[in-house]
């Protein structure tokens, strides 16, 4: 049987280091973001790439998780980088034939990163409402939910991949600590306006304290979503 692993995340969260991560295990299939056309096509955003992404990526999200999500691979094992956000508009009942971890980060850091490429961070865009929907429905059905927060997993990325690992019922590979450096087969076409960084790295590095600042307009949005950062807080692995 196929081990389904979603990794539910805001942006700018080290989503696609961590997808590159779980790339190195020789266990695992990697898919990058495969419900982003949908997003796109039923909320309307601009972001960079739009017109390439709905034309590259099939923006039919129920044929999407029919197909892509719960399709068949070759591997035991494969992880999808997921958008909270793109939850939009599907049936979720597709959730209970997956794992699914949700990766998280101080929203100050968040936003700040991602008010460069899309400089109206509007509360919906930032998936920190689906991230805390997500949440609390695995309590109430008894879960004990795997929560990973990108600041807590640069400062020991070793104890807290063993952490998950052992959470999905996985071994820790020491290969996921590391990877070769630039664009990967599985990234999206998206790939150009986001991943510079990401493409630059070989592996994690610590963390360094970000001192950007927010768009004054934004500060509202930060101001929202900070509660909801801190519901998630308390399941953080390693915190």
């Amino acid at each position: 049987m196929t081990l389904r692993i979603n990794v539910w995340s805001s942006p700018r969260n080290l989503s696609t280091a961590l997808m590159y991560s779980f790339r190195q295990r020789p266990d695992t299939t990697v898919v990058d973001e495969p419900l982003y056309a949908h997003w796109l096509r039923v909320s309307g955003s601009a972001h960079p790439g739009r017109d390439e992404i709905l034309t590259a990526q099939d923006p039919d999200g129920e044929r999407v998780v029919r197909d892509v999500i719960l399709g068949e691979y070759e591997t035991p094992v494969v992880v999808f980088k997921q958008m909270a956000k793109h939850l939009a508009g599907l049936d979720r009942g597709f959730l209970t034939r997956c794992r699914n971890v949700l990766l998280t980060r101080d929203p100050h850091d968040m936003i700040t990163s991602f008010q460069r490429q899309v400089p109206d961070a509007g509360i919906d865009e930032t998936g920190l409402p689906e991230l805390v929907e997500l949440l609390d429905d695995m309590l109430a059905n008894g879960e004990e939910p795997i929560v990973v927060d990108s600041t807590v997993l640069l400062r020991d990325p070793a104890v807290v991949l063993t952490t998950l690992c052992g959470r999905l019922g996985l071994d820790f590979d020491p290969a996921m600590l590391s990877w070769p450096a630039g664009p990967k087969p599985e990234d999206g076409v998206w790939g150009r306006h986001w991943y510079d960084g990401v493409w630059a790295s070989t592996g994690w590095q610590p963390h360094r304290a970000k001192d950007d600042e927010l768009l004054a307009h934004n500060r509202a949005t930060y101001d929202a979503v900070l509660p909801m950062y801190e519901h998630l807080r308390p399941y953080v692995i390693g915190a």
